[in-house]
């Protein structure tokens, strides 16, 4: 973090603000748009063409934390039990 403005409390790190924290949450995956790599040496016919997609992580902040504040702690999700599966009693 380089700065942390919070009204008319501002703080400014020399580089970064040491213990600041930024809480944010993953939306998506995905691949960006193809770009074509195109290599070309002129009068000895060598040619190659390759595409490339970049792999991104988009990510949506939701807080940020200047230093010595705590982080709200996460809900815990409960555990769903897996049910028995029935036995089937043959007639042999």
């Amino acid at each position: 973090m380089l700065l942390i403005a919070d009204g008319d409390n501002i703080t400014v790190g020399k580089p970064v603000i040491d213990g600041a924290r930024v809480l944010a949450k993953a939306e998506r995956n995905g691949r960006g748009k193809k770009i074509i790599v195109f290599k070309y040496k002129a009068k000895v016919r060598y040619r190659r063409k390759n595409g490339h997609r970049q792999n991104f992580t988009s990510l949506s902040i939701d807080k940020i934390l200047p230093p010595g504040v705590e982080a709200p702690k996460p809900a815990k999700k409960r555990a769903t039990r897996r049910k028995k599966k029935e036995e089937t009693t043959d007639g042999a």
